[in-house]
């Protein structure tokens, strides 16, 4: 098969055309790419409603993914030729008082990210620094680690939310988000697990992945947990997962509603001394933990994939996540 990729001219126009590799240069890594998944922000680059500043057109998209690498440019070391890898995706400068201190999603001198601002990962290869790299296990299944992307913005929530074994915890939304704030939150030996959601399908799912209770929004909802995160991108969730907590209780958001959108309640954050946390993207820690827990057997993104298709079928994808069925879960496209 030819070395293709998709390329958005702008918003709603795009072509599936040859690729040429670009060959690795100083602390960089070519990586030949498996699979790549959409999610909403791929469908605003394409629709063209993604904020100005945070898109840059004409664009291969593609920020989650996963491969093997193939060559490697200087100052690089060798052994990571035929590994397969994941990536981080924000292109931070390494050089500011946020990258010093870890928190690289909120680099002080502007935003770049692969797939919305750089070149993507919807395409045969990608080349990227190669210190944005995690390897995984030689055995990895790498159609799962196509999601690990979604799941280090999650990760990076569950290690702010910091649930200790026996703590009554809680997931709201339900969507690939909420499935894998299940999983890391299974994975420390909660008390009690609640998922909390709109879609009563999604409740044999949330049991399979470690949830004890399953609950809708109509449903009479407890008001004693010790960590909720929130995962739906409304600020009705972000209420609802407020309402969830204890006193002193802590709460973690993950969703971006839209701007304007009514928020929590001040006096009710003071007066039930709340602590909230908020994670915008996937830092360097972030990643390795999820690479861990992926590599130990305790995150299965495999049951949320539900349609595997070619590079060349990215209109067929688009469609596909938009049309808001819900047999249709996370879509990956294979090169």
């Amino acid at each position: 098969m030819s070395a293709t990729q998709v390329v958005i001219e702008a918003p709603g126009a795009h072509r599936v055309e040859e690729h040429t590799p670009r060959e690795p240069g100083p602390g960089e890594a070519l990586v030949a790419v498996h699979a790549v998944g959409i999610c909403g922000s791929d469908r605003e680059v394409y629709q063209g409603n993604r904020p100005e500043g945070y898109v840059r057109y004409p664009l291969t998209p593609g920020h989650e993914w996963s491969g093997t690498v193939s060559a490697v440019g200087a100052a690089v070391p060798t052994g990571l030729v035929g590994r397969k890898v994941v990536g981080e995706g924000f292109r931070n400068c390494q050089v500011c008082d946020r990258c010093h201190a870890g928190e690289t999603t909120l680099c002080s001198y502007g935003y770049e990210e692969t797939g919305f601002t750089q070149p993507g990962a919807m395409a045969t290869t990608l080349t990227l620094p190669a210190r944005l790299l995690h390897p995984l296990p030689d055995d990895a299944d790498l159609t799962a680690a196509a999601l690990l992307e979604p799941a280090a913005c999650i990760a990076a929530a569950a290690l702010k939310g910091n649930a200790r074994p026996g703590e009554r915890v809680a997931v709201v939304g339900t969507g690939t988000l909420g499935m894998f704030a299940v999983q890391f939150l299974r994975a420390v030996s909660p008390g009690e697990l609640l998922v909390v959601g709109t879609r009563g399908d999604r409740e044999a799912l949330s049991r399979q992945f470690g949830a004890t209770d399953f609950r809708t929004k109509s449903q009479e909802l407890p008001d004693d947990f010790d960590v909720v995160i929130e995962t739906a991108g409304s600020a009705s969730a972000a209420r609802t997962a407020a309402s969830l907590l204890r006193r002193g209780g802590r709460l973690v958001l993950t969703g971006i509603p839209a701007a304007g959108a009514d928020g929590l309640d001040p006096t009710d954050l003071v007066v039930r001394q709340l602590e909230v946390h908020t994670v915008f993207g996937a830092p360097p820690d972030a990643w390795a933990h999820t690479v861990r827990v992926f590599a130990a057997g305790l995150l299965d993104p495999l049951p949320l994939i539900t349609h595997e298709l070619p590079l060349t079928e990215f209109p067929q994808a688009i469609e596909l996540m938009g049309a808001g069925d819900p047999k249709v879960g996370k879509v990956l496209l294979r090169p």
